[in-house]
């Protein structure tokens, strides 16, 4: 094993030292990076409150991962984005807006894991859009396993089909 596993969060170049190779993500990005954002929770990924999005190489498509049960050491040179990447100190992200806007959460813990399961799902849309008709089916394949004690899973569907729609192929118009 190499000194150390070099990677980027939130396209800031990080170095991990060899030692921590097998600490969960989620523990790297808090302890380490002071990036508390991402929330920790079941500790075995079925809840998914733990969710970032990754990417291999600089072209590719953002895919979610979950960082409760990934090492440190499987994002060795992938770029790793969490729900802190979003927005900026001016605006949100539209995504963030749309859960604002529609109510999507009470507490707000599980809600940095939709957003970026769905930030994911948004990088997919781009590449491959597919009918609007289509479209609830494929929200509920990229965030239909994210778990919410608080409030239910309508609002933040429609939050995240309000963002998507203008991805789809016909741009949500009925035909």
């Amino acid at each position: 094993m190499t000194n150390s596993i070099r990677f980027r969060i939130n396209d800031k170049v990080v170095q991990a030292d060899a030692a921590d190779a097998d600490m969960a993500l989620v523990d790297f990005l808090h302890e380490r990076q002071d990036l508390t954002g991402t929330k920790f929770c079941c500790g075995i990924g079925v809840c998914r409150a733990c969710t970032v999005a990754t990417r291999e190489g600089e072209g590719g498509v953002l895919e979610k991962t979950l960082s409760c049960s990934t090492p440190v050491s499987a994002v060795e040179n992938m770029s790793v984005y969490t729900v802190e990447s979003l927005g900026s100190e001016q605006a949100l992200a539209p995504l963030q807006q749309a859960f604002l806007e529609n109510f999507s959460f009470q507490c707000g813990y599980c809600a940095p894991g939709f957003l970026m399961a769905a930030t994911a799902m948004l990088s997919h849309l781009k590449r491959a859009p597919v009918p609007a008709s289509q479209l609830d089916a494929v929200i509920e394949t990229w965030v239909g396993g994210n778990l919410c004690r608080c409030t239910g899973y309508v609002r933040y569907m429609e939050a995240i089909r309000k963002v998507a729609l203008p991805y789809t192929r016909d741009g949500g118009v009925k035909s």
